[in-house]
């Protein structure tokens, strides 16, 4: 059904092969267009992308604003990646996951 096509990169102008395979999942997945950048190239520029977003390699971003509060299950300090409004209740790591386990 299908056949192994080169297609050219429009970042650095080299040949690459979209293989049958590749055609098969594109078409799975419901992608219409074909890729336009060969495989290192869009390596590249999703790896640029991560870095400009402030991720590593395990998607954690470093570089996120921590805000401290109070935790409203034990009293202890909390730091959360938002600032807490009041409007619903912040906990410490330890006391969200018991929360979490609990409502399960």
């Amino acid at each position: 059904m299908f056949t192994g096509k080169y297609l050219q990169c429009r970042d650095c102008g080299q040949e690459f092969e979209f293989t049958a395979g590749e055609q098969q999942f594109f078409a799975e997945k419901g992608f219409t267009n074909e890729p336009s950048r060969c495989p290192s190239c869009r390596s590249a520029r999703k790896n640029s992308r991560n870095r400009d977003q402030g991720f590593a390699g395990s998607g954690y971003r470093q570089n996120r604003q921590m805000y401290e509060t109070t935790c409203d299950g034990c009293g202890q300090i909390a730091r959360v990646p938002f600032q807490p409004d009041g409007s619903k209740p912040v906990y410490c790591s330890d006391c969200f996951r018991n929360n979490r386990q609990a409502q399960q």
